[in-house]
This record gives C-alpha cells, sequence and structure tokens, in this order.
C-alpha cells in the first residue's frame, strides 16, 4: 500500500499512460530527466523499463555501470524513500530495468521473428545488408526502434499480467521526433502490404493510444524553448499524443522582484553604504576610509546584479512561452556540481512530487 501524499506532493498526472517518450534539443539533460522520470514511475513497487535508442550508452553512464548489452538489465531498486518521500514501513521496492537497443540486433531479431531467417540473418549481417538496409531505409530503423519499446509495453508474462508497469524511451532529439514516431508514414512508400507494413501499423496503434505520452526537455533559454514549442506544434499536427514540459536546470533567482526592476538604476552610494555597514571597509569609521576599501568592490557587484536581473527577465519571458503551450511543466534545479547517482534520485523525487510520475 502506497504512503499518502505529503502537503508538497501531488496526484500523478498521467495516470493510465504506460509508454513515457522523452525528447529534448541536445545539451538539455533528456537522457538525465528520461532515467530520473523512469526512477520515479518505479518508486511505487512496480517495474520499469527505461530504454535508449541512440547508442550512446547514456544510461550506463548515468547509473555507473558497465555498457548495457542488447538485453533487458535490472539497473536499479528504488521506493519511495529512496527519492525522499514519505513511505510507510516495509513498502514494496520498485525495480528499474534498462535496455540499450541496438540497431543491427534488432533488425536481425525482426528477421527471424518475421521471416524464420536464423542463421541466414547472421549471414546478411556479415555482408553488411543490416548497415545498408538501415542507412537506405531510415524509416525501417525508426520502426525497429519504437517497435521495440511498443513490444515491450504490450508484452504479458505467463500470469497475463504486464511485464513492465511503465516505459520510459529517452528519445531522438526535439527536431527528430516527430518524424522518429510518425512511422506508419515513414515506411509507407517503402512497405504497402506485408510485415514491415504491419509492424508499422502496430507500432502507431501504440503511439497514438492513450496510454502513451510524449514528454519534452528544456532550458529557460531561448533556442531550447523554441524547439521546444515547434515540436509540440509538429505533434500537435501529427495527431501523437502529448505530455509536459520538464524544464531542466532551473536555478533560484537571488534577487526579489523589487530589486531586479530597481537594478538599472544608479545605486553607487546604497551599495558603498551596505558594504560599509557590512564591515568590508576595515575597522575605520572615517567615510573616506571606507569608501576608499568598497570602491573597487561596487563596479563588479552592480555588474553581477544586471546579468542576473537580465537573466531572470529572459526566463520570465520563456515561462510566458511555456505557459502558452498549455501542458502539465515541471521544473527541476540546477545541481550544482553536476548529476551524480545522489543528484539523479533528487530529480526523481522531484519529478514525482510534482505529480509527473
Amino acid at each position: 500500500m502506497a504512503s499518502t501524499p505529503g502537503p508538497e506532493e501531488r496526484g500523478p498526472d498521467w495516470e493510465g499512460v504506460r509508454l513515457h517518450v522523452v525528447s529534448g534539443k541536445g545539451g538539455t539533460g533528456k537522457t538525465t530527466l528520461a532515467a530520473a522520470l523512469a526512477l520515479a514511475l518505479a518508486a511505487e513497487g512496480g517495474r520499469t523499463l527505461l530504454i535508449e535508442v541512440e547508442g550512446r550508452q547514456g544510461i550506463a553512464e548515468l547509473f555507473g555501470i558497465a555498457a548495457l548489452p542488447y538485453e533487458e538489465r535490472k539497473v536499479a531498486t528504488v521506493g519511495r524513500a529512496r527519492l525522499g518521500l514519505p513511505a510507510e514501513p516495509g513498502a514494496k521496492q520498485g525495480e528499474l530495468y534498462a535496455l540499450a537497443i541496438d540497431t543491427e540486433q534488432a533488425l536481425l531479431e525482426y528477421l527471424e521473428m518475421f521471416y524464420k531467417l536464423g542463421r541466414a540473418g547472421k549471414a546478411l549481417q556479415k555482408v553488411g545488408f543490416v548497415d545498408f538496409a538501415t542507412t537506405v531505409a531510415p524509416g525501417v530503423r525508426d520502426v525497429l526502434l519504437t517497435g521495440k519499446a511498443c513490444e515491450a509495453a504490450r508484452r504479458k508474462g505467463p500470469d497475463g499480467r504486464r511485464a513492465y508497469d511503465a516505459i520510459v524511451m529517452d528519445a531522438p532529439p526535439t527536431g527528430r521526433i516527430t518524424r522518429f514516431l510518425n512511422v506508419n508514414s515513414e515506411v509507407a512508400g517503402l512497405a504497402r502490404f506485408g510485415p514491415i507494413h504491419n509492424q508499422a501499423q502496430a507500432v502507431m496503434r501504440v503511439l497514438k493510444s492513450p496510454e502513451t505520452a510524449v514528454h519534452f526537455v528544456t532550458l529557460l533559454e531561448e533556442m531550447p524553448v523554441q524547439e521546444t514549442v515547434d515540436g509540440i506544434g509538429e505533434l500537435r499536427e501529427a495527431q501523437l499524443p502529448l505530455g509536459g514540459v520538464m524544464v531542466n536546470m532551473v536555478r533560484p533567482p537571488l534577487l526579489d522582484a523589487a530589486a531586479v526592476e530597481a537594478v538599472h538604476g544608479d545605486h553607487r552610494e546604497e551599495v558603498a553604504q551596505a558594504l560599509g555597514e557590512a564591515g568590508l571597509g576595515g575597522r575605520s569609521r572615517k567615510p573616506e576610509t571606507i569608501r576608499a576599501a568598497v570602491e573597487p568592490l561596487i563596479d563588479p557587484l552592480l555588474e553581477q546584479a544586471r546579468e542576473h536581473a537580465e537573466r531572470v527577465e529572459l526566463e520570465r519571458e520563456q515561462r510566458a512561452d511555456l505557459q502558452q503551450l498549455k501542458v502539465p511543466t515541471y521544473e527541476l534545479p540546477l545541481l550544482g556540481e553536476g548529476v551524480d547517482l545522489g543528484g539523479l534520485y533528487r530529480l526523481a523525487g522531484e519529478l514525482k512530487r510534482q505529480g509527473a510520475a
């Protein structure tokens, strides 16, 4: 039985969603937040699968483990307490599995499944057919990658229950996500019937169902936000199911609204007085001595304040653009020393508190 949410924890926004696709512009922390979301989804005691499709082994790096083979492997056991959330004594721990999809192996698996090629498939691998097929027909590659995620979402065990309660896909960047997911149209010119066509249609049934949500990761910067706005527009046009926006690396404001508004005025005398009152002028009580001591500090401090005010104003504008999208938004803090395993769990806790999982 799950513990009762604390006063700062929201209920999950994505009840009924089983396949979470995470996209974002490069450099926004897409893989990190996909992993954090997967941990958050597993924390209630279920089984979650985290899938990587770009071949970068980013999941292995995040969890500090060896490169993942082409098989589903358990990478973490997690509960609410591990995410810093209230939990009942003896609450069930969830399991997080990970899979790094290898396109070549996925195609061989596909050829065996639909064409029973077996050893012949391995022979094709040796003569370079696999590389040829996925290069000349990139739509086939996307069918293989999305198909593996959709198969995991549909898979059932011997007891008839779903093999996984949730699937999280660390998907390609924002600029390619709609084309990547819209595999049915991508392969239409390649195969209008037969196994590839049928596989593409089966994939699209999952991707366009209410059990799927496509989330975007962004920063409060102009280019990532604009790519997010464009990506969401394309997703809506393609009638693919839209999820939320995860705003990563948010820095807390150091100045309140009044200070931000006032920072562009002439405040040299006020700053000099404040520095003197803080004791930076030494033990002397003579105004001229204090002023001489603090004078070199005034301009750098005012410049930093102006830069901070400009950043706060820019972030305010980017937040306004994101609010226009009218989708759930989650803000994740900037972790000063980078994201280690502890930081990953902290981000997972934040996502869960805010209702993303």
